[in-house]
């Protein structure tokens, strides 16, 4: 997969979405649906998108015991998103288990399948008092992304910040792909942990994940381009 901006589509209901992304005419930018979306429109409102001819990461942040994840990505397998995620924090058995319900009849596995270390609104300070987790913030997300990448996935989710090591640990195949960015002197938003497109190019940040400063952008499509210039340079 080449290096490109997701734009998040956290928006709540078909008609905004669709609308959004009408705005695009020819051009087939990464879409990513969360959860707002996807619990108000249903698997329908992927298969649309999916259509369309647009690609998608499906960002249901999955965590339960083994089973029940087993069955979720059993069930959401015939959508053919790009990209699906689950929470590291459920351990490998379950992060094992979710690429059982992705892999078909016949053994193959179209979907590729990532999971969320800590996530950007997460400092350091609610790491350690609110998640009791005395570790740094940097070495627990590492941790993760190693325990993920022993299950056989993917790659992870984690904030640019992150990526640089990571790839260390993991290798520059394992994919990080990274919420939590934002145009030089944007609003953080309730993000903690962000960066711009350019210093997250800079880290090893193989996707950003960019929704506010797109989709609330005046020109939504001068944004994305304005993204993809940014953290692609030359390859834009």
């Amino acid at each position: 997969m080449a290096k490109d901006v997701i734009i998040a589509c956290d928006m709540p209901d078909r008609e905004s979405v669709i609308s959004f992304l009408g705005r695009f005419e020819g051009e087939k930018p990464w879409v990513k649906i969360g959860m707002e979306l996807f619990y108000a429109a249903g698997p329908e409102i992927v298969r649309e998108i999916k259509a369309r001819g647009f690609r998608i990461f499906l960002d249901l942040k999955l965590c339960d015991i083994p089973n029940t994840v087993r069955g979720a990505m059993r069930s959401l397998r015939p959508l053919g998103v790009d990209i699906i995620n689950l929470h590291a924090f459920g351990g490998a058995e379950m992060m094992r288990a979710a690429l059982e319900g992705l892999t078909d009849e016949n053994g193959e596995r179209k979907t590729k399948l990532i999971a969320v270390t800590i996530l950007t609104s997460t400092s350091e300070e609610a790491l350690r008092r609110e998640l009791l987790i005395e570790k740094p913030l940097a070495e627990t997300c590492i941790a993760y992304a190693a325990n993920a990448q022993a299950a056989g996935l993917d790659g992870v989710v984690c904030s640019p910040l992150e990526s640089g090591v990571i790839h260390e640990r993991c290798g520059a195949g394992f994919l990080t792909v990274t919420p939590g960015v934002r145009f030089a002197g944007g609003e953080r938003g309730d993000q903690v942990r962000v960066t711009t497109p350019e210093r997250a190019r800079a880290l090893g940040s193989d996707y950003i994940v960019m929704g506010r400063p797109i989709t609330g952008a005046a020109d939504p499509v001068a944004a994305w381009r304005r993204a993809r210039a940014e953290f692609l340079g030359g390859e834009a």
